[in-house]
């Protein structure tokens, strides 16, 4: 696991552009990442990310974070990708609920999840527990390329996983019945918050919106189930607003379909390659299917996708028996 996240971090260096900048970066003051918390259900904010790639543009801000205010205190979900977004995270939302944050919780182990956890000393930053392996493990190398990547935005940023392993439950809190629900597939170990109260699934990076999806980590079959699964629940009537990891919140019912496209699509490619003897250069020449041309982090992100994971199946290609 910890080798495809350095191959992905390699390969996002060579794809998006690198800012200028280490970890002695100018001051930070300048930098503001405009963060406008938006209403989507009652209680219930949004902060939406940039439908991008990592870049110095958007400060390596391309996820949706949000916030519930439960009447008894705040549940904060992701924190973003720096201490610097911690910070004005926190502020946004003090500027929006006097009620005190109670939980912060990290989604997945992938760094925009955890980073800006350096801000919220004093708060219980909870994930579940592979999760919490993983930051450890890997939060070195994320510190590294995100550095390189977007430069003054990431001064003083250390990786702080979550201090707190948790279990999937239901609870209540203030006005709210809260699901702590685990699944699988874009991570080991994916948390999903279902707010049974507002009716909103907070589906971490299993569901990704107008976006190619990301894939250092992902078990494709877990994944395509755990969408599946997704499918089920809203057909049970169990949420009815979507919030993915990235991409346009408005458009989050419609990510579960668009995610399980592009996976289906995208193992269609990779199974189909290589008994064929298809080269990975060939590969990386692929024409997209023009239902995802418009999509964001392309072609860097399919690029990524190929180089990790098709020697595998040129291995398994050619271990097979012929029929």
């Amino acid at each position: 696991m910890k080798a495809w996240s350095i191959l992905a971090i390699a390969l996002a260096c060579c794809t998006a552009a690198v800012a200028q900048g280490t970890r002695q970066a100018p001051d930070q003051t300048r930098l503001d990442y405009r963060l406008q918390p938006r209403q989507i259900a009652a209680d219930t904010w949004v902060i939406e990310g940039a439908v991008a790639d990592f870049l110095p543009a958007n400060g390596c801000n391309i996820i949706n974070t949000a916030f519930i205010a439960t009447g008894d205190g705040v549940v904060v979900v992701n924190t973003g990708p720096s201490r610097l977004y911690g910070e004005q995270q926190r502020r946004a939302i003090a500027a929006v609920t006097p009620q005190p944050v109670r939980m912060v919780l990290n989604l997945n182990l992938h760094p925009d999840y955890f980073f800006g956890n350096q801000a919220w000393g004093g708060v219980a930053t909870q994930a579940l527990a592979g999760s919490i392996a993983g930051m450890r493990a890997e939060g070195g190398g994320y510190a590294d390329n995100l550095y390189r990547l977007c430069g003054d935005w990431m001064k003083g940023t250390e990786p702080t996983p979550a201090r707190e392993a948790l279990e999937p439950k239901a609870f209540t809190l203030g006005t709210h019945r809260l699901e702590l629900r685990r699944l699988q597939g874009h991570t080991q170990d994916d948390l999903v918050l279902l707010d049974a109260t507002s009716g909103v699934l907070f589906a971490g990076g299993l569901v990704f919106a107008e976006r190619v999806p990301t894939t250092p980590h992902a078990h494709f079959a877990q994944w395509l189930q755990s969408l599946a699964t997704l499918e089920q629940w809203r057909q049970q009537g169990q949420f009815k607003l979507l919030v993915p990891s990235h991409g346009p919140v408005d458009r989050g019912l419609q990510g579960i379909a668009q995610t399980r496209d592009w996976l289906q699509w995208l193992t269609a490619l990779l199974e189909g390659s290589a008994p064929q003897g298809v080269d990975l250069s060939e590969l990386l020449h692929t024409p997209i299917p023009s239902r995802f041309a418009s999509w964001a982090a392309q072609p860097a992100e399919l690029q990524r996708s190929l180089v990790q994971w098709y020697p595998a199946y040129e291995r398994r290609a050619l271990t097979r028996p012929p029929q």
